[in-house]
């Protein structure tokens, strides 16, 4: 439950900087990765890990 509650928190405080796209990306990612690691029986870890890294990714470049 306390890695649900990170994620959300994450997701919040990234929506909340609009100006960062990168942190947004990247929780987003996270909350996606954790999300579909979850719902395959994968580890909820590193789903938010790979997701948090390609979200922040795709927020940077995107923000260019």
């Amino acid at each position: 439950m306390k890695k649900i509650a990170t994620i959300v928190l994450a997701l919040a405080a990234g929506s909340s900087l609009a100006a960062c796209s990168t942190l947004r990306g990247g929780a987003i990612g996270a909350a996606g990765g954790a999300g579909i690691a979850a719902a395959t029986g994968g580890n909820v870890e590193k789903g938010a890990a790979v997701g948090g890294v390609g979200g922040a990714v795709v927020g940077t470049v995107v923000d260019d």
